[in-house]
């Protein structure tokens, strides 16, 4: 392997592990804001960052680790919609969260790079903006398909899709979303100064 290799191996290793350590602090801390029975999440800005720095394979490994993150605390009760979603039906709650968060990065990756070459700024809001649709969108299909039951005795007599929109996902959707947006423009910064510093 030669020298270039190695030091670009070193340093994707190096980001790779920083913003892991973002991703689980943020996801953290992020457990006790609630806006509803679930908690908002800013992780998913590192996971974009990391998406755009190195792909779509460097993003789902990040929106794994948020997913874990959220099973570890949805297991223990520290996020207590989680709790009430893993006390439901466990083995889904687990397959659900991976899924969402690792599609996520996945997808953020994969829309970044197909726009990066055409523009920098376009690409990043795309990414952005992908990353928490699909994880709000994964989680709220899959509420309605395993946990269909559960919903129902959570909206009590509101219809079940008003609730999800306003009581269940809206506001925080919306929060994640907007931070997303706000932070675009730092992200592409991170980038710029990230790819520099690589060559």
């Amino acid at each position: 392997m030669s020298k270039a290799n190695t030091k670009t191996g070193s340093y994707r290793l190096a980001s790779l592990g920083i913003l892991t350590a973002f991703v689980i602090v943020l996801q953290v801390f992020t457990t006790f804001v609630h806006f509803g029975p679930f908690s908002i999440t800013l992780a998913l800005v590192p996971i974009v960052v990391g998406a755009a720095m190195f792909g779509a394979g460097a993003g789902a490994y990040l929106g794994a680790v948020f997913s874990v993150v959220v099973v570890i605390m949805s297991m223990t009760g520290g996020d207590p919609g989680g709790f009430m979603v893993w006390g439901a039906n466990p083995l889904m709650c687990i397959v659900l969260c991976m899924l969402k968060g690792t599609l996520a990065g996945f997808e953020a990756g994969v829309h970044y790079t197909a726009l990066e070459s055409k523009n920098k700024i376009v690409a990043t809001v795309v990414a952005a903006l992908v990353s928490p649709i699909v994880n709000t969108g994964l989680f709220v299909l899959g509420m309605m398909i395993f946990f269909k039951d559960t919903l129902a005795a959570w909206a009590g007599d509101t219809d079940i899709l008003l609730y999800i929109i306003f009581g269940l996902t809206g506001v925080n959707f919306l929060i994640e979303v907007g931070v997303n947006l706000v932070l675009s423009p730092v992200v592409v910064q991170i980038i710029d100064i990230a790819k520099k510093n690589k060559k």
